[in-house]
């Protein structure tokens, strides 16, 4: 993987992602790391500051209007080489959700934020994904050309709900289970993968202190599976140790 862009990495999984990449004996030759106001993200700054193959730019991603500019920062970071791995990991999540809770700008919030967003920047960064992929035809489909990773949740499972509630959320990441389904077909001639990803019940700010996961446990998984992705694996709905997960 030559360039890598991260959302939402002022903390929690993007955060994560970056400490994991960063710590490699060979790490990206570009790491773009986006959010929202990196004066205020202490930790990813000091990774910057130390290792040069980090980027850090600011996009707020409900900010649709921003999206050509930050593209075009984007193209000038990675060059000829293209953007070999976009991980949408950006998300909000509503807390008061049963069905007598439940508020319109929480539903719209979370479509915004967790279904259109990660679409309309994957629309916006197509070149620079079509171009790692093609400058890297000789390659099998995977990581080492271009894949799109949106981060999922288990709980976008309509399959696995069992519990009811979390409207917002469930339906939000239901939502880009389809978004990621259709742009694996979409971009498949152009060799470009799509997956959805759970990262699994996590210790962040949104999965709590009694989570089953370290943030360093589930993103050292995912990287992994990341980068095993291939073909067979194109339009799939998995969880971050690569297991499958139902729709």
């Amino acid at each position: 993987m030559k360039s890598v862009l991260i959302t939402g990495c002022n903390r929690g999984l993007g955060l994560g992602l970056v400490q994991q990449l960063v710590q490699r004996p060979t790490p990206p030759k570009h790491l773009i790391a986006t959010c929202r106001n990196p004066q205020q993200a202490k930790e990813l700054g000091a990774i910057a500051a130390q290792h040069k193959n980090v980027h850090v730019l600011q996009i707020d991603v409900k900010d649709f209007g921003s999206y050509d500019n930050f593209a075009k920062q984007v193209q000038s970071i990675v060059q000829d080489d293209g953007l070999n791995v976009l991980l949408n990991s950006a998300g909000v999540s509503s807390k008061f959700t049963r069905v007598n809770l439940v508020k319109v700008e929480q539903m719209t919030e979370n479509f915004l934020t967790n279904t259109v967003a990660p679409l309309m920047l994957t629309k916006a960064l197509l070149p620079a994904l079509k171009t790692a992929s093609k400058s890297n035809e000789s390659a099998p489909k995977g990581s080492r050309r271009a894949v799109i990773v949106n981060m999922s949740s288990v709980l976008g499972s309509i399959a696995q709900n069992n519990q009811g509630g979390f409207y917002p959320y469930r339906a939000s990441k239901s939502a880009l289970n389809a978004v990621t389904r259709s742009l694996s077909l979409d971009l498949k001639d152009d060799g470009i993968l799509a997956v959805s990803l759970h990262p699994g019940w996590v210790q962040t700010d949104m999965g709590g202190k009694g989570a089953p996961l370290t943030v360093e446990q589930s993103t050292q998984a995912m990287l992994k599976f990341i980068e095993g992705l291939g073909d067979s694996h194109n339009g799939g709905f998995y969880q971050y140790d690569g297991s499958s997960l139902p729709w």
